[in-house]
């Protein structure tokens, strides 16, 4: 995200921390380098090709952040060994959807076949704990391990309900919600804590934080995955919905129109996405439907008065679909002697 698209209190962030964060990303950087490389030309042409695919790193952003400037070594240490687990994921997530792609890049698993993926998976997991277990018998480190070890079961049994729920169209929010607390979110909350060590209060506090941006990180991409254009999103659209992963676009979609969970999603075939006998777009219209008019609901229900008011969801969902079919933004403000802009402003997001 560009400054000048941040919200204020981003930017608040982004100010405050300017001085040190950038410097301590750097460090984080050059460490996962070190780490991914000497173990032979395989494992560490895979592992490194995962690295330098690149990513937005915001997991070991939120370590460095939330343990604050003050924290020592050991804040990189957690912040490495997070986006260590996190590729790892990523490539273990390609070899159960057998994806060809991820972030405009063929996979480990296309590249390098099952078997080389599940070693490069295995050894960034095993460098991640051994990163935190390197300074012994000490007590943070301790705690840091037992941290992201819960975490990653959860992730583990994030997955595994994911797995059990694959193409049943009639799973709830509340199940949806579950699953994405699991897969996701765990990660985002120990990010939030595993830097240093706060009194009871402001952990929770963490972990509340980091549970929220991991729900709203996850929705945005399971949106994105309906209508992000690929040459944006490094991946083909509609890609859960082909692996049989319904998500919260196709969840409120049968609140619209129930007659959506008869449909078989495992009739599909890559690459005919849009063989789904209402189409792939008038799915994403019912979604879009289907927000602006349970935000109008809710909008009536609290306030009678203002019933004939526009729905702000229906305003922000087509904003949404605008931005993930390549939109950039409103035109910016031009004084009247300034010569029109060939183009509009970017939209950061």
């Amino acid at each position: 995200m560009s400054r000048s698209a941040a919200p204020e209190p981003v930017t608040e962030v982004i100010d405050r921390a300017s001085g040190w964060l950038p410097a301590r990303m750097t460090e984080v950087e050059r460490r996962l380098e070190s780490l991914v490389g000497n173990w032979g030309p395989r494992l560490s042409d895979d592992a490194g090709s995962t690295l330098s695919a690149g990513g937005k790193r915001m997991r070991p952003l939120l370590v460095l952040l939330c343990a604050g400037p003050g924290a020592g070594r050991e804040a990189i240490r957690a912040a490495t060994a997070i986006e260590l687990v996190h590729m790892a994921t990523l490539v273990h997530d390609d070899i159960l959807d057998s994806a060809p792609l991820r972030r405009g890049v063929p996979t480990v698993v296309a590249r390098s076949g099952r078997d080389r993926a599940v070693a490069t998976g295995d050894l960034l997991f095993s460098r991640a704990f051994a990163e935190l277990a390197a300074v012994a018998d000490d007590p943070t480190a301790r705690r840091q391990v037992q941290l992201l070890a819960a975490a990653s079961v959860a992730l583990a049994r994030g997955e595994l309900a994911q797995r059990h729920d694959a193409f049943d169209t009639r799973i709830t929010v509340e199940r949806y919600a579950h699953r994405c607390k699991l897969k996701t979110a765990a990660l985002f909350e120990c990010a939030c804590t595993i830097g240093a060590t706060r009194p009871a209060a402001a952990e929770q506090a963490l972990l509340a934080f980091g549970r929220e941006i991991g729900l709203a990180f996850q929705i945005l991409d399971d949106v994105l995955d309906v209508l992000g254009p690929p040459e944006r999103t490094g991946k083909a659209r509609g890609t859960d919905l082909l692996d049989g992963t319904v998500t919260l676009p196709f969840i409120l979609a049968t609140e619209r129109d129930p007659g959506l969970v008869d449909l078989d999603l495992r009739v599909l075939e890559v690459g005919e996405a849009d063989a789904l006998p209402v189409g792939l777009g008038l799915l994403v219209a019912l979604l879009l439907v289907a927000a602006g008019e349970g935000d109008a609901r809710g909008r009536r229900r609290r306030h009678p008065a203002g019933a004939g008011a526009p729905a702000p969801g229906r305003r922000r969902g087509r904003r949404a679909l605008l931005v993930a079919r390549g939109w950039r933004g409103p035109r910016a403000p031009r004084p009247a002697d300034r010569p029109k802009p060939s183009n509009v402003r970017r939209w950061a997001l």
